[in-house]
């Protein structure tokens, strides 16, 4: 069964890559999310089985003995079997401070799976990020948060009511789970998607800059611009694009942005 501590089904293994967290990484993308962000540009992401669909390959990133059938999205993975995969970058990580992340998707969605490999992780001395939403029980944020080194948090709408109409749900827990990680003292990089006329309101990014001034251990900000990379495979996969005609944000308004949230005294980063 996927998510428990046995195996887990991803659907990407990115390696070299620098924009999720530092150092050189190792990514590691987990199958299935609990939310439906409009602005989604991995939608085959959002079932956590594993998926087929005609003239599919997405078999970048594995290598040969772990790539997928090329109509398929999503492979079952057993924990050793993921660990090999990510020590084959160690030299990279001790060179560089990087180490592996965990993203998706929404890795918290297969939580046994994920702390039996942030386990295995950590007695490697390999330094573990988690990329979340934020959506999950305060039960396994707390199960979890030991064993992660560094979470990339991610923060879209603080009006309640928008944040359900663009994602599908509630930013309650999402919150709740925000201001618990901080006072278990980890470390935070809260990701921002701007993404014009819904997040980048001004109303929107004054509530996110007064409700991350109170973090103690949030270390840095991302500014992610809405692009529209992610485009061609709403149509591939028979999904329903809601962004279609939406652009991305001009670099003054990205610059603007950044000098907004620099009055918090934190590294304002734009991009990953």
């Amino acid at each position: 069964m996927p998510g428990n501590s046995k195996s887990g089904i991803i659907f990407n293994i990115q390696r070299f890559a620098i924009h999720d967290g530092p150092g050189i990484r190792t990514t590691v993308f987990f199958k299935g999310c609990p939310l439906r962000c409009w602005w989604c540009h991995n939608p085959e992401s959002h079932k956590i089985l594993p998926e087929k669909f005609d003239g599919c390959n997405l078999r970048r990133g594995f290598d040969q003995s772990f790539s997928m059938e090329k109509d398929e999205i999503g492979k079952e993975i057993s924990v050793d079997e993921l660990l090999n995969e990510i020590i084959k970058d160690r030299v990279f990580y001790d060179e560089s401070s990087g180490g592996v992340t965990f993203s998706g998707g929404e890795p918290l969605m297969q939580p046994e799976f994920l702390i039996k490999t942030l386990k295995e992780c950590k007695s490697n001395g390999i330094h573990s990020v988690i990329d979340t939403c934020g959506y999950a029980s305060s039960e396994i944020i707390n199960e979890i948060a030991p064993y992660a080194d560094l979470f990339l948090y991610d923060l879209k709408l603080m009006n309640d009511e928008e944040h359900e109409k663009y994602t599908g749900v509630s930013n309650q827990l999402i919150l709740k789970n925000l201001v618990n990680l901080d006072q278990l003292g980890k470390k935070i990089i809260v990701r921002f998607p701007v993404v014009p006329e819904i997040t980048d309101t001004k109303d929107n990014l004054l509530a996110i800059r007064g409700f991350i001034s109170y973090l103690k251990n949030l270390i840095e900000i991302n500014l992610l611009p809405f692009h529209r990379a992610g485009e061609g495979k709403y149509a591939k996969y028979r999904m329903e694009n809601k962004m279609i005609d939406a652009e991305s944000p001009d670099s003054t308004n990205l610059e603007n942005i950044k000098k907004f949230f620099n009055e918090l005294k934190c590294k304002v980063k734009i991009g990953g």
